[in-house]
């Protein structure tokens, strides 16, 4: 009999699975915060949900319970103060085991249909869930709606579509029989059984709590396995909600709520005890590679899934639309002030300049046009703290104030005051540009609001040092500006090669930090910045197994 939560969602099941094959636009989840949409109240639902968190204890009944802490602090500067339940690692990889059993009986189409409704869950509660990503990742508010709320749980979706398309490939029985001459056949019934490899951590990060952790977890809990969240410490609410809401689901429909679970943990150690627990099979990590290599070195019970850093480059060898290009190009290095794993941050340019509509550019007026392009986009400060945010991150801002170390500044930051919240940290882009040779100061990440106008030879230096930068480096991202063919085949090959996604002249409102989920890949899996991709079927396909059982039959 099929699960009454996967016919309710059969509908959206199917128009996904359609979406992924065919890459074209598609959501169930509308990404903007319209009043028609989600409710007439629904923002303000959402901020006083939030807002009636602060200073109180999160309540999250879980196994091993020992304390609470609240450890976030506000990229905005707004007291938070949210308790949230400390629990022993090994209590809650046991619940999780516990519960697994009867996850695991609940068969593919149960699983996909409780997913599902978590899903349709969480997207009623977009408005809550985008003040608690706004407030803990420093994100401005429509980015914190749209990427914490309908794109993530289109991520969410994607891997959930996945998931369904991998194990409904396998029958659930069979009748074997094989012909035997003149003797009678040999026949047997086999039983296939799909089953989760085991408990799954999601290691999430401080800039999108929920983007980056989405696709994990619904990728892990669709394919049978009991999945812990372990948020990053300065934005802990956002995975809270969540886990929240997916045991509430649970718990409705007669399961055990321990399948999912948080752990909130500040030592680094802890998080590697709990990474290497000989139950944990999968690990879903995006942050830096100092902890990330760990985890691959280390945690080898368990298959991890890695965003690590890279190098994101865009090379500009000529274009025919040059103030549109400095249009594109200064809103995607100011976007969220350059804190996603996707912002570019080398920018080659030959050394004897550009051809343009408007004329032929050097490199040092390029360099100044660019500058004055990001100026012009942050000219009103009400725009500047939306599309700015906040910087999440004490690294961040240190990396920041020594930019100028590592090149000639063209764009000096700024601290700007945001009108809603005083104490928030707003900073403006640093442009720098510096030789191709200054390698330790361009082909390293530097996380946030810091790029480099990188003077090269020439358009063939630049397409070979974009393909060595992702090799060496690792990109999720790379761009184009040419008008001749010969150069956007050659960085065309270049991607192939090093394994990154290419954006071609983009002069229009698609930038090349944004990634559309059931159309863009989101990594490769290729290169060291990813060794898996947002979503395909390999992301999916390794975090279950078939078991079998067979005997005779007449």
């Amino acid at each position: 009999m099929t699960h009454p939560l996967f016919e309710k969602h059969r509908a959206t099941l199917d128009a996904a699975v359609q979406a992924i094959r065919t890459r074209g636009f598609w959501t169930p989840y509308p990404e903007m915060p319209s009043p028609k949409v989600y409710g007439e109240t629904a923002n303000e639902d959402g901020k006083r949900a939030v807002e009636a968190c602060f200073g109180q204890d999160f309540p999250l009944d879980q196994a091993g319970e020992t304390g609470r802490l609240a450890p976030e602090r506000s990229p905005y500067g707004t007291e938070l103060g949210v308790r949230y339940p400390v629990c022993s690692p090994s209590a809650l990889v046991e619940a999780a085991q516990a519960a697994q059993d009867g996850w695991q009986r609940l068969g593919a189409e149960g699983r996909v249909g409780v997913c599902l409704e978590i899903l349709e869950r969480l997207n009623k509660r977009s408005f809550e869930i985008a003040h608690a990503v706004m407030l803990t990742s420093g994100q401005g508010w429509m980015m914190a709606f749209q990427a914490g709320g309908p794109h993530a749980q289109d991520r969410g979706l994607e891997a959930v579509a996945y998931a369904w398309d991998e194990m409904s490939r396998i029958p659930a029985e069979t009748v074997w029989e094989k012909p035997q001459g003149k003797n009678p056949p040999l026949r047997m019934k086999k039983h296939f059984e799909i089953v989760g490899r085991g408990v799954a951590l999601v290691i999430g990060c401080g800039t999108f709590p929920t983007w980056n952790t989405y696709p994990g977890f619904f990728a892990a809990l669709a394919t049978g396995n009991p999945v812990i969240v372990k948020p990053h410490e300065h934005a802990i609410l956002p995975a809270a909600i969540t886990v929240r809401i997916a045991r509430e689901v649970l718990a409705e429909q007669g399961l055990d709520p321990n399948l999912v679970s948080l752990a909130v943990v500040t030592k680094r150690e802890d998080t590697q005890a709990l990474a290497t627990h000989p139950a944990v099979k999968s690990i879903d990590f995006t942050g830096g590679n100092l902890f990330g290599e760990w985890l691959i070195d280390n945690a080898r019970q368990a298959q991890v899934y890695a965003e690590l850093a890279g190098v994101n480059n865009v090379v500009v060898e000529s274009t025919d639309a040059y103030k549109a290009m400095l249009r594109n190009l200064a809103f995607t290095l100011c976007l969220y002030s350059g804190q996603m794993c996707t912002t570019t941050q080398a920018i080659l340019v030959p050394a004897g300049g550009i051809d343009t509509d408007q004329g032929h550019k050097s490199f040092d007026e390029f360099a100044s046009d660019l500058a004055a392009a990001i100026d012009k986009t942050l000219a009103d400060p009400a725009v500047a703290t939306a599309v700015l945010g906040a910087i999440q991150s004490a690294d961040t801002l240190r990396r920041i104030d020594e930019a100028g170390e590592y090149g000639k500044v063209v764009l000096a930051s700024r601290k700007l005051e945001h009108p809603e919240f005083p104490n928030a940290e707003v900073r403006t882009p640093v442009l720098l540009t510096c030789d191709a040779s200054d390698e330790k100061s361009y082909m390293v990440e530097r996380f946030g609001p810091v790029s480099f106008v990188v003077r090269v030879a020439d358009a063939d230096a630049a397409v070979a040092l974009s393909e060595r930068i992702v090799r060496e480096h690792g990109a999720l991202t790379v761009g184009v500006y040419s008008t001749k063919p010969q150069v956007l085949d050659a960085m065309t090959a270049a991607t192939m090669h090093a394994g990154a996604a290419l954006s071609i002249n983009l002069t229009g409102a698609v930038f090349v930090n944004q990634s559309a989920a059931f159309s863009d890949y989101h990594g490769v899996g290729m290169n060291p910045a990813a060794n898996a991709s947002y979503a395909d079927s390999a992301f999916v396909a390794n975090r279950f197994r078939v078991v079998q059982r067979r005997y005779h039959v007449e």
